[in-house]
């Protein structure tokens, strides 16, 4: 690892964050199977409880995929204006110790406490009072991650999921990498990490091995990020200003589509995921986009607006209806994505040493 300067960053993940408020408001729901989300033909689950969990039920998955996997399952419709209001809560705990919190969504933040308000010099100390203050206003449970930077907390906040707590010291950093599975490094999704695999890219230590220039030319850009995080570095900075200007899913196919049928039923799976992003940030936008690369790599986009924020249920339908209005000329589809944009409320249409 390069003689950069040591931070110390946080990374607070809510567990099972919209699941937990219902159960902590009901108690006839406390200690069985929870899902968040409409019950219907096009119903999502945005979030699961981990008794839930236990049979296979997950976020994004369709409703009634997961009433099949678990025939218990409970299902509560989202209310957005308590999760907000309990996430405003949770922020208000993160300013006592730093101004630096860029939060990613509802139930999860960053927070840089190299400096920190009250001086202490422990991360971890800072985490564990984070986490019990939480406990003692909202009766709800989170993780924490502490390490060097963004990528390796995030790693951690997930290691003793749920109520967990877990530090990655700056000498373990590179070591940590090594060990760690592909599919744990950010921005390493399913299609790159099966290509990964297929260039015997296991874990950290594998990706190691490969220059930064040949990463490039196999990943593109975000090579040179690779091989940072093989290496234990992540610069990124902790953005307190952080706008969300719009929410997006996309998927790169292994093989090209060329039929129309094959395009609305990937269009299906994206939009799942899209639902669950835009229910997990609370993100509202009146624009849908539909993204798409064709197998010569030309890409188009096509849009289409609304003078209020498209509701979940009307994304099929305008997402079929812009795909059905392009000219593929018998090009191959290699990739499809959706995005929702245009936020009502936008103006647009010295080396530290540290005790961890």
């Amino acid at each position: 690892m390069t003689d950069l300067p040591v931070r110390k960053i946080i990374h607070i993940d809510m567990d099972a964050f919209y699941a937990s408020v219902e159960q902590r408001d009901n108690p006839e729901l406390k200690g069985k199977p929870v899902a968040v989300g409409g019950y219907h033909s096009r119903g999502v689950v945005a979030a699961a409880s981990y008794e839930a969990r236990k049979f296979g039920v997950h976020s994004a998955m369709s409703s009634a995929v997961a009433k099949i996997k678990c025939p218990e399952l409970r299902f509560v419709n989202p209310r957005f204006d308590v999760y907000r209001s309990v996430s405003g809560q949770i922020r208000k705990i993160f300013l006592e110790y730093t101004d630096l919190v860029e939060p990613l969504s509802l139930d999860e933040a960053f927070l840089d406490v190299t400096v920190n308000k009250k001086d202490i010099q422990s991360a971890t100390m800072i985490a564990g009072e984070i986490k019990k203050k939480i406990f003692e206003q909202t009766g709800l449970t989170a993780s924490a991650g502490i390490s060097i930077n963004k990528f390796l907390a995030k790693v951690a906040s997930d290691y003793q999921k749920p109520d967990g707590l877990f530090v990655i010291k700056p000498e373990d950093a590179e070591s940590f990498v090594e060990k760690l599975p592909v599919e744990k490094f950010y921005g390493v999704g399913k299609v790159t990490s099966r290509k990964m695999r297929q260039m015997g890219i296991i874990k950290g230590l594998d990706l190691k091995r490969f220059d930064v220039q040949e990463l490039i030319r196999k990943f593109g850009k975000i090579g040179s990020f690779y091989y940072d995080m093989a290496r234990a570095i992540d610069t990124r900075p902790v953005e307190p200003e952080r706008v969300r200007k719009s929410v997006g899913a996309e998927r790169t196919f292994n093989a090209d589509l060329f039929k129309m049928y094959e395009i609305q039923k990937e269009l299906l799976v994206i939009e799942k995921i899209l639902i669950e992003r835009l229910m997990k940030t609370g993100f509202k936008g009146r624009t849908l986009t539909l993204k798409i690369k064709f197998d010569n790599f030309q890409q188009i986009s096509r849009s289409k607006s609304y003078p209020a924020p498209v509701r979940h249920s009307m994304i099929h339908r305008i997402s079929v209806e812009l795909a059905s209005g392009v000219n593929y000329a018998n090009r191959g589809v290699r990739l499809l994505g959706l995005a929702v944009s245009n936020h009502p409320e936008s103006g647009q249409s010295e080396q530290l040493t540290l005790d961890f």
